[in-house]
């Protein structure tokens, strides 16, 4: 499919680019990737640049605080920001793309008002408190525990994987409210101040060096119950909200990174004499091929989400089942290029080859895509 560009879209990518081209040379040196605290201060710098200049929360609703854009305008904004070598999201990932959509769909107005705001301007950031121990892709097997007391939860239990938590201010959090439900029907979703006394927060370190993710244990914690987001017993509802985001329009940016690097490749063999390798050269034409596919199946979800009110569908995991296998191919075909250089841990192919390992586990396993796509989409029966 092909979305139209208007003069007013086309305007739009004219006025983002000379806007790149003006600001990305003032930005001072990245950070260390171990750096979490000074990466934090840099991503948040960033966030506030775009905000100032009118391009935070580009697509998300006006009422939220967004600009309300097309998703043609979204789309031109991941495109000339990612080929522009602009900084990622980072810090702020789970607050665009997970927490923040979450409570523009389903928050209060207060509750839109005290937490959207700060995300925007780059102020606070979010972190991820959904999987447990023993309750990673099942998360409907979550025990985290939470009881009422008066006008707060008290919440005790434990997360996994939590990601950003070293540097959060925020936590989009899940407890289980009444044990004796249904496993899906005792859940609801909470944010959690991450400087709440009770709260101790041990970074896990990944197999690229990295430590992003963290475990979290919560030792009565006490949160307000104006901090839950949609009903109590309901979070399951709301989860799957924060998950069709996750899933459906999150990677949206990583898809065009993915196709630079394709370029990149490409040009890496011509380079070193591996371009006459006619199995390298089909494979290269094949991720092409995918990641075309997959911008094509980006824009239709993306525009789905519009016409739907702006919360992506299921087809978001079809999205997100291919993609994640496709960018494992990609970084082994970058591997093969690279050759003996594919063991040299400061290349950032090499980093990234190890960190996508991750990414047929994060979001939800591929085996719990299969499932979704099985029986939501294709209407096919559970199986037992």
């Amino acid at each position: 499919m092909e979305l139209a560009h208007s003069p007013e879209e086309e305007e739009f990518r004219a006025g983002l680019r000379a806007w790149l081209a003006e600001v990305l040379p003032t930005l001072p040196p990245k950070p260390s990737p171990d750096d979490w605290p000074a990466r934090r201060a840099y991503d948040l710098r960033w966030q506030r640049m775009l905000h100032d200049a009118g391009y935070a929360g580009l697509h998300w609703p006006v009422d939220a605080g967004g600009r309300g854009a097309t998703p043609t305008q979204h789309l031109i904004f991941l495109e000339e920001t990612e080929n522009a070598g602009a900084p990622y999201v980072g810090a702020n990932f789970v607050g665009l793309l997970h927490a923040g959509p979450t409570i523009a769909a389903e928050g209060t107005p207060e509750q839109r008002a005290r937490w959207l705001p700060p995300v925007l301007r780059g102020e606070e950031v979010w972190c991820q408190g959904f999987s447990e121990p023993e309750a990673g892709s099942d998360l409907a097997s979550l025990r985290t525990r939470a009881w009422r007391d008066g006008d707060t939860y008290v919440v005790s239990g434990s997360k996994i994987w939590t990601s950003h938590a070293e540097v959060a201010d925020w936590c989009e959090l899940l407890v289980r409210t009444d044990p004796s439900a249904p496993r899906h029907r005792g859940i609801t979703w909470l944010a959690l101040s991450m400087d709440a006394p009770g709260v101790t927060v041990r970074p896990l370190r990944t197999l690229a060096g990295s430590n992003e993710f963290a475990e979290v244990f919560l030792d009565e914690v006490r949160v307000p119950v104006a901090n839950r987001v949609g009903a109590e017993n309901d979070g399951w509802r709301v989860t799957m909200v924060t998950l069709s985001f996750e899933r459906g329009t999150a990677f949206v940016g990583e898809v065009v990174a993915c196709r630079r690097v394709l370029r990149e490749l490409a040009r890496a063999a011509h380079d070193n004499g591996r371009w006459d390798d006619v199995t390298l050269r089909r494979r290269l034409g094949r991720l092409n091929a995918e990641f075309r596919a997959l911008w094509r199946l980006t824009q239709w979800n993306v525009s789905e989400a519009e016409r739907t009110g702006g919360v992506p569908g299921v087809g978001g995991s079809v999205f997100k089942l291919r993609y994640s296998h496709a960018r494992q191919e990609l970084f082994d075909t970058a591997a093969e290029v690279l050759g003996a250089g594919s063991l040299d841990l400061g290349h950032p192919w090499v980093l990234d080859r190890l960190s996508s390992l991750s990414y047929t586990i994060a979001a939800g396993t591929s085996q719990i895509q299969q499932n979704i796509v099985a029986e939501r989409i294709l209407g096919l029966p559970k199986g037992r």
